[in-house]
């Protein structure tokens, strides 16, 4: 059976996030104030052909920590791209 998932990756805490940054800085000339501690990343959407979905997302993981980015400066996290 095939599972929808979402990998999320973004920086590490510490990791400085220049994109993130100029986003802030530049929110305020948009008309949106209040907004603080932006953090930019990137989402990846598959589907996955597994058993179950807990195997689905055990192999999107193991996916976002060997291709999908770089675990010294990035985290990956993998969730259902199910709506629910």
């Amino acid at each position: 059976m095939n599972y929808p998932v979402i990998v999320d990756v973004t920086l590490r805490q510490g990791i400085a996030d220049p994109e993130g940054a100029t986003i802030e800085r530049a929110l305020p000339a948009l008309g949106f104030t209040g907004v603080t501690h932006m953090r930019a990343g990137k989402s990846f959407r598959m589907d996955i052909e597994a058993p179950d979905e807990a195997s689905a997302l055990e192999k999107a993981t193991a996916l976002a920590e060997r291709l999908l980015s770089n675990p010294v400066i990035e985290n990956a996290t993998a969730r259902s791209g199910t709506k629910g």
